[in-house]
């Protein structure tokens, strides 16, 4: 119950219940650790595929492939920050409620 409690924020007089900050830190928590294990998985099908193929315009098509995730996975793994970072420069001084809000749930 004590997890529960310092997870809840207030934005502009509007209470946040604990439960929803709970689950989406749950939510961004599983997708910063599954991206990057799918993505680990993906390459590996994609670029074994072009191995098994032989093919040079094959190789360079499935590294190719594999670089366009790898950017896609960094911007997803990296969206929190970018979130944080758009709030506090929109917001400005006055962003302090709102900062301490994704705090707790990032």
């Amino acid at each position: 119950m004590e997890f529960i409690q310092t997870l809840s924020c207030t934005i502009g007089g509007i209470t946040v219940p604990p439960e929803i900050t709970k689950i989406l830190k749950a939510v961004i928590d599983a997708i910063q650790i599954g991206v990057p294990i799918l993505l680990v998985i993906w390459g590996m099908l994609d670029l074994g595929k072009a191995v098994v193929a032989q093919k040079e315009d094959e190789i360079k098509k499935g590294q190719q492939v594999f670089i366009k995730r790898l950017l896609a996975a960094a911007i997803v793994f990296f969206v929190v920050v970018i979130v944080e970072f758009i709030v506090q420069i929109v917001a400005g001084p006055k962003a302090t409620g709102i900062v301490g809000c994704l705090k707790s749930i990032f």
